[in-house]
């Protein structure tokens, strides 16, 4: 039992938090010490300098009595004082220091031979105390008046030092309170502290062990842990979708790239085969045009890697939107117009965004090049209308067309990369247009939505595929 009490004592006190913890009770009770002695000493200081203002005062009075009626009220004033209640201690003695009168047994030798204040506390026996063993210490004025007679006046220090002691203990039980609750709340601290940690440490070791899908504990308190953990969440969520994305690009690209790769081989074959030149020239034609197909794709992957890697970031800059849109719409004019598609724009003017250039220009390009492959399908006027606002604190960026849409289950398929909703690959492309822009839209903060053009049950309900991105703040 002990040595487990021990063993998780020891790694408490490895935390960082218990060891913070530690060293600032530490300085607490340091500055808590501190505290006890300076204001007990500062009470006592304070009570001895208001005694010795009384006793000035004391012997003021008894100077002015004398200087009025001599000895004999003198006498009279100090037997009369003596008598009240908590009196100041009196005593006269002779000019060769014996004492003649006063309302104390005895004082410590010494006192009554100096003239003025005495240096340092001295000890008195009072009548009711004779033969005692309790000691009493007092501070004293003495005065000498014209014919030898030494006057005495002092008080006893019981009071400063009573009232030391209940300053003194008053403040150590409350500190005393106050180290021992900060003891508790440090131990529930660490506890706390350590249980946070072993759930992080065990979540970890699932990742480590390959399970990608764990997540650090986040709780509700938004302290530093949970910042930690979300941060790490997010990475994790980050890395988990990347080697996912690995996982799918290694798939399509076997199952992809080998149909290609066998026809590219035939045709070699089959021109290796034929004598004639004419139909080898035909042959090495279809190679090369194989051979850019792949370098195509290729370069695709390459590019969303770069971008998903985001090793563009550096060459943001402010991207008139409105710009880049009418001269993507502009360059796609006559290819539309050449497959029967109309082709509109509905773009506001001086819109920007903190972008790239080049990537937005790339996203515009796959979207307008999707829209005129599949916006004539089934369409008895085939339109495709670009459009462009700023809106709710976000820029929108939409290209429209009235084809055949995409199946609302479907829509979150065709963003992955080589996923194609023609199976039968009839129609060119690589399947990783939507992969690209998706890509480029959370290297700029936005995100890319897909919806139906009209939210009908025709065959044609047609896709419009949103680019938003958030506003640039001047």
């Amino acid at each position: 039992m002990l040595s487990r009490i021990f063993q998780r004592a020891r790694l408490m006190f490895r935390s960082t938090a218990v060891r913070l913890s530690a060293l600032y009770i530490l300085l607490f009770a340091i500055c808590a010490a501190f505290l006890v002695i300076y204001v007990t000493a500062l009470s006592e200081k304070t009570l001895v300098q208001q005694t010795r203002q009384t006793i000035e005062e004391e012997v003021g009075d008894i100077q002015r009595s004398y200087n009025r009626g001599g000895v004999n009220l003198l006498l009279r004033i100090m037997e009369r004082r003596a008598r009240q209640p908590g009196a100041n201690l009196y005593v006269i003695a002779g000019p060769n220091g014996e004492m003649l009168a006063g309302n104390v047994s005895s004082v410590q030798p010494g006192v009554l031979d100096q003239e003025g204040w005495t240096n340092l506390p001295f000890s008195y026996e009072p009548f009711s105390e004779v033969g005692g063993s309790r000691r009493h210490l007092a501070i004293a004025n003495v005065l000498r008046i014209d014919n030898g007679l030494r006057v005495m006046i002092g008080r006893d220090l019981g009071d400063p030092s009573r009232f030391r002691y209940i300053v003194r203990q008053a403040l150590m039980v409350a500190l005393a309170i106050m180290g021992l609750g900060a003891l508790v709340i440090w131990f529930g601290i660490g506890r706390n502290a350590l249980k946070r940690i072993d759930r992080m440490s065990a979540a970890s070791q699932k990742i480590m062990a390959g399970d990608l899908s764990q997540r650090l504990p986040v709780g509700r308190s938004g302290d530093e842990f949970d910042r930690l953990s979300g941060s790490l969440n997010a990475m994790l969520g980050r890395i988990e979708k990347l080697n996912e994305g690995l996982r799918q690009v290694s798939d399509n690209i076997a199952h992809d790239l080998k149909t290609p790769l066998t026809r590219l081989r035939n045709k070699a074959a089959d021109a290796l085969d034929e004598d004639r030149e004419e139909v080898r020239k035909v042959a090495l034609e279809g190679i090369i045009a194989e051979s850019d197909q792949l370098i195509r794709t290729f370069n695709a992957l390459l590019m969303i890697s770069r971008v998903e890697a985001g090793s563009i970031a550096a060459e943001m800059s402010n991207v008139d939107l409105s710009a880049v849109s009418a001269d993507s719409a502009e360059l796609y004019e006559p290819v539309a117009e050449e497959a029967g598609i109309s082709l509109l724009t509905d773009i506001n003017p001086g819109i920007a965004v903190n972008g790239n250039r080049e990537l937005i220009g790339q996203a515009m390009f796959n979207l307008l090049d999707n829209a005129i492959k599949y916006a004539g399908e089934g369409s008895e006027a085939p339109t495709i209308q670009v459009k462009l606002s700023a809106q709710d604190g976000e820029v929108r960026l939409s290209v429209c067309d009235n084809g055949p849409g995409v199946p609302a289950d479907k829509r979150g398929e065709v963003t992955k990369r080589f996923f194609r909703l023609d199976a039968s690959r009839s129609k060119p492309g690589t399947g990783l247009g939507l992969s690209l822009v998706e890509a480029v839209m959370e290297l700029h903060g936005g995100r890319l939505e897909l919806s139906a053009t009209e939210e009908t049950k025709t065959e044609t309900p047609g896709l419009t595929v949103t680019m938003v991105f958030p506003v640039v703040k001047p």
